[in-house]
């Protein structure tokens, strides 16, 4: 199972990237799908999170609207569009897969697939 994650470069705030994870190995509708991005000696955090079949979204509270999560089935990919960037969104982000739905809720523990990460730098 391979999640290639990528997207990621470098952005002035207030601009945009679009992060895109392609999923192979795996029966891709049969998992939710989510991002994390995680900071050098943080804890890894929650983005978002999408629904297998009924495309719901969920957002954590610190994106206030900016970033917005798709997929496609069809193409096996989830994606992460993210618009008026700050220095703060600098990290790596890591797209992940989990069979049940605590990753809806922020939940890291039942993911069962992790991408290797794409880092997002952006300057102020």
């Amino acid at each position: 199972v391979q999640l290639q994650a990528s997207g990621g470069g470098l952005a002035q705030a207030g601009g945009s990237l679009r992060l895109s994870c392609a999923a192979s190995g795996l029966t891709f509708s049969a998992y939710n799908m989510g991002w994390f991005r995680q900071v050098p000696g943080k804890e890894r955090e929650f983005v978002a999170a999408i629904g297998k079949s009924d495309g719901l979204t969920f957002n954590a509270d610190f994106e206030e609207g900016r970033f917005t999560i798709s997929r496609d089935n069809a193409k096996n990919t989830v994606y992460l569009q993210m618009n008026s960037l700050r220095p703060e969104d600098t990290a790596v982000y890591y797209c992940a897969a989990d069979l049940g739905y605590g990753i809806s809720s922020g939940r890291a523990n039942g993911v069962k697939y992790w991408g290797k990460g794409t880092l997002v730098t952006v300057s102020s």
